[in-house]
């Protein structure tokens, strides 16, 4: 392992880089203030005129004093919806706060963004904090406030197998483990709806506000020609004393909030995962320099080590197989004192050492054969030992080429997405950078299950890179042209290849990713330690790690 570059702030390039990540991070946080007025201050003032407090504010009464909301899936939904108006943060709250000192999932709806009405990405991220819940055996809060299904898109949102009706189905399966469910109706709560606060443990519905029922008066009317009003039908007082669907009324949202605090207090206390954690020790390098390191221009090399140095603790990495496919860096290491195994690509040049005495230039970046074997291996050792993993993701692909097929990439990659999708141990995803191909796959991407994925600001992911996914569409397209007997000009091209990349550029930005839930959060690169840190106290409230089997992986 090389030593910490210590004259790193001397470089020519450094402050530019600080800079460059500065910017984008100040970028992140003015869409962030802009994300959390919601439907605006008019709309805050009116649910205020009728007793109500916003969703944020329900919460912030909810957790502890002095203690952060640690807020997921914040960007769901920018840029998107837009024929309809938009629905910052896709109408729905949801994160996860300290109550009485116990680690909570809540889920809030935010009455301001067309009356909580649910629309597909919604239901996306409702799933996902129920999915927190369940892996991490967390006591999930829902806040309820919502006018339900979004209408106009009913049709993405009703049927399918991870649309709406999967929430109550979820409703069922965390009750059956024993996490428990706590709703409380703080407004509208209809049709399909209404479910998820009566499939919950216990449910508190506020006077004057709450109101539950199948069908609303209009549609009552409509349906049976019956005449009756919000409360007769399905307000506090009904769903209390007649239908009992709702558990206990109370006069207001401050009221229900320390209801919901109470019943919290009194939960017992839950085994834990076990992972091992010391005294932390603060990292060797400080975590802000990290700036400073990461280039520019996503192209660019970098020594991947130096970002390590500055996420553990006092800089010692116990390394696997250092000199062995050394593109991708394997390492047990502790972080705030939690024993944790690294796996991340090193983006910088590595030259191997060959027989004879020959050199092989490796690309960073990039997996090989020996890097992702290794890998393989490395990720069985911490399934054995019960170590979490950390995957810091900078990965532009498996090497490609003659050389490398008929070494067997296929084969040896394979081997790693294996690995990764039957991994017990946690695992957590930071994208630092690329993440294209099937390396997103490899290196712990979304659709393998990491218990959290969050990603730096300048974070690329797609398919491909912007300039390899151009040229290759337009090779297809002057193919096809030449097909049907015509040629295309030299300005054409140029459009073409402009049109595709400005598409790209907009695609593999990171908060297009952060709108479709691919990844959790954007977070700040110099708060990378204390993000994982608390994220492994997270995974460890689930005991259940189930010995892992290293025979399914062929070696």
């Amino acid at each position: 392992m090389p030593k910490p570059n210590s004259e790193l702030s001397k470089e020519s390039a450094y402050e530019k880089r600080i800079s460059y990540h500065k910017a984008l991070l100040e970028k992140i946080n003015n869409i962030t203030e802009e994300i959390k007025k919601a439907g605006g201050e008019k709309a805050i003032e009116k649910l205020h005129s009728q007793r109500k407090l916003h969703a944020r504010e329900r919460i912030e009464l909810l957790i502890d004093a002095g203690t952060n909301f640690i807020e997921l899936g914040l960007f769901a939904a920018y840029g998107m919806y837009e024929e309809y108006g938009g629905a910052p943060s896709s109408g729905t709250i949801f994160g996860i706060g300290i109550i009485h000192g116990r680690d909570c999932v809540i889920v809030a709806n935010d009455a301001t963004v067309k009356a909580g009405a649910w629309f597909p990405i919604t239901c996306k991220k409702n799933l996902r904090a129920q999915e927190i819940a369940m892996e991490n055996r967390l006591p999930i809060i829902y806040l309820v406030d919502s006018a339900g299904v979004f209408l106009p898109l009913q049709d993405e949102i009703f049927p399918d197998k991870e649309h709406f009706g999967r929430i109550f189905r979820n409703n069922a399966i965390i009750s059956s483990i024993g996490i428990p469910q706590i709703a409380a109706i703080m407004g509208p709560c209809v049709a399909g709806g209404a479910y998820l606060p009566i499939m919950s443990d216990e449910t508190i519905i506020v006077e004057g506000a709450g109101s539950i029922f199948l069908a609303g008066p209009h549609l009552v009317k409509a349906a049976i020609g019956e005449v009756i009003d919000t409360e007769h039908l399905g307000g506090a007082e009904v769903t209390t004393a007649i239908s009992g669907i709702s558990d206990e009324k109370v006069p207001d949202d401050e009221t229900a909030l320390k209801k919901i605090r109470s019943l919290v207090s009194k939960f017992g206390q839950t085994e834990k995962a076990g992972f091992d954690r010391i005294a932390s020790l603060p990292p060797s390098h400080p975590q802000d320099e990290i700036y400073g390191i990461i280039p520019d221009d996503s192209s660019k090399p970098y020594n991947t080590y130096e970002l390590i140095y500055r996420i553990i603790d006092n800089g010692d990495l116990d390394e696997y197989k250092p000199t062995y496919g050394q593109t991708i860096i394997t390492g047990y290491a502790r972080i705030d004192g939690w024993a944790v195994g690294i796996v991340a690509n090193q983006r910088d040049v590595v030259k191997k050492k060959m027989p004879k005495g020959h050199t092989e230039i490796q690309l960073g970046g990039v997996i090989y054969s020996d890097s992702a074997d290794k890998a393989t291996r490395f990720i069985l050792n911490c399934n054995q030992r019960k170590i979490p993993l950390l995957f810091l993701q900078d990965v532009t692909g498996f090497m490609v080429g003659s050389q490398s097929e008929h070494g067997g990439i296929i084969k040896d990659g394979a081997k790693m997405v294996n690995a990764v999708a039957n991994s017990t141990v946690p695992k957590i995803t930071i994208i630092t950078g690329n993440s294209y191909g099937a390396g997103n796959y490899a290196m712990c991407g979304k659709a393998y299950d990491p218990r959290f994925i969050f990603a730096y600001p300048n974070a690329k992911i797609a398919v491909m890179g912007g300039a390899q996914a151009s040229n290759v569409l337009l090779d297809i397209k002057i193919g096809q042209m030449k097909k049907q007997g015509k040629e295309i000009h030299e300005v054409d091209k140029k459009k073409f290849l402009d049109e595709i990349q400005n598409r790209y550029e907009e695609q593999t930005n990171v908060l297009y990713a952060a709108s479709r839930l691919w990844i959790d959060d954007i977070i700040d690169p110099a708060e990378t330690r204390e993000i994982v840190s608390y994220c492994i106290n997270l995974v460890n409230n689930n005991p259940d790690i189930k010995k892992f089997n290293p025979g399914v992986i062929q070696t």
